[in-house]
């Protein structure tokens, strides 16, 4: 079997043609020439469309290499999140979710609801999903969570929820399939939002499913028709592109970010810093034995909203946004969206590809400066 780099190069790459591009370009079309009975795999922009099938060729091979997986891709993450939720529940039936994971999942939480599914919650840290599975449908994952970075035991959980009759999705969006293989610790469905740091450029809202089972996916397949949830072409070429530098990137992000939760650690004006890769985070033990690498994603607390946010003032290398995963990095008070069990006072930072030194020296200036200002 290749090796990441390898793989994320030659990803979903079709097979070569004399004076063809190696990637072909987008293909921009709404209807196919149909004449006579349907038959082929093109014939309506809503159904399929070459360029979404490189790209979920390619994704497929990074979320199971070497095995057989059906990968869809979607308009954002939102869109590939609802796809499973809404493909696979009906009224009558049970959820589990995460109590601390993304911002968006009480909105889902309240639109279940309104369908008629009983949803449960729990906290991610200490696989404390166990507790309210009993007579679920699905259990919903979310490791490491977002924003608060705790990581519970995947297979632990998948194995509690299979012995129960239960589907296992995982957001894997923080550790991305180079850091995390979800489907390799027993999931039916590892999701993402490739808008972070699966194309990791900022520039594009993208999400995915990857499952092993086919009519797993021809369930997904059937929301994402019926809701008209796909991406554009366009999108979806660019996606392409930018996972051919998806090693290289999170190599040098996670690096980096061990670097900054590192220095961070060696400072009395930092609390509550969680990074899965430092060996005495709460997570680490866990996250080592199902993560190859630890994600761009560092948080920490300044202990007040003025002060998180003269820190986010002060510096220069790093732009004040939401969303994670860019080659750039970003930060942001996670408090001011509302909706996340965080202080006023809490950093979320996502970790570029910018030189460590340069960006540990600008976060520790912009530290040292809240500070005094405080």
């Amino acid at each position: 079997m290749t090796g990441d780099g390898t793989r994320a190069v030659r990803a979903g790459l079709p097979e070569a043609v004399k004076n063809e591009p190696t990637l072909p370009g987008p293909v921009f079309a709404a209807h196919f020439h149909l004449p006579g009975d349907v038959s082929g795999p093109y014939a309506y922009g809503r159904d399929d469309n070459p360029t979404w099938a490189h790209l979920e060729q390619a994704i497929a091979e990074l979320d199971a290499p070497g095995g057989n997986a059906h990968t869809l891709v979607f308009a954002s993450g939102m869109a590939a999140i609802s796809a499973v939720l809404f493909s696979q529940l009906g009224a009558g039936d049970t959820a589990v979710l995460p109590d601390d994971g993304y911002q968006a999942l009480p909105l889902l939480r309240e639109q279940l609801s309104a369908y008629g599914v009983e949803v449960r919650t729990a906290p991610t840290g200490g696989d404390a999903q166990l507790d309210v599975l009993d007579g679920a449908k699905l259990l919903w994952i979310e490791s490491p969570s977002n924003p608060g970075l705790d990581v519970c035991d995947i297979r632990r959980l998948v194995d509690a929820a299979h012995a129960r009759s239960a589907l296992v999705a995982v957001d894997n969006t923080l550790a991305t399939p180079l850091g995390q293989r979800p489907l390799e610790l027993g999931a039916d469905f590892s999701v993402a939002s490739d808008t972070k740091g699966m194309t990791g450029h900022g520039d594009i809202l993208l999400g995915h499913v990857t499952c092993r089972d086919a009519e797993l996916a021809a369930g997904v397949k059937r929301w994402r028709k019926i809701v008209g949830a796909i991406p554009g072409p366009m999108e979806a070429w660019l996606a392409h592109r930018s996972l051919a530098t998806l090693h290289l990137r999170v190599e040098r992000q996670t690096a980096n970010a061990l670097a900054l939760a590192e220095a961070l650690r060696a400072r009395s004006d930092v609390t509550g810093l969680r990074y899965p890769g430092l060996s005495d985070d709460p997570s680490h033990t866990v996250a080592a034995r199902q993560m190859r690498r630890f994600g761009s994603v560092v948080s920490f607390d300044l202990g007040a909203r003025e002060r998180a946010e003269r820190f986010l003032a002060e510096l220069r290398l790093v732009e004040d946004a939401t969303s994670f995963g860019s080659v750039r990095s970003t930060a942001e008070r996670r408090g001011r969206w509302g909706g996340d069990a965080v202080g006023e006072g809490f950093v979320r930072f996502s970790v570029g590809a910018e030189d460590a030194e340069d960006l540990v020296a600008d976060v520790a200036r912009a530290l040292d400066l809240s500070h005094r200002a405080v």
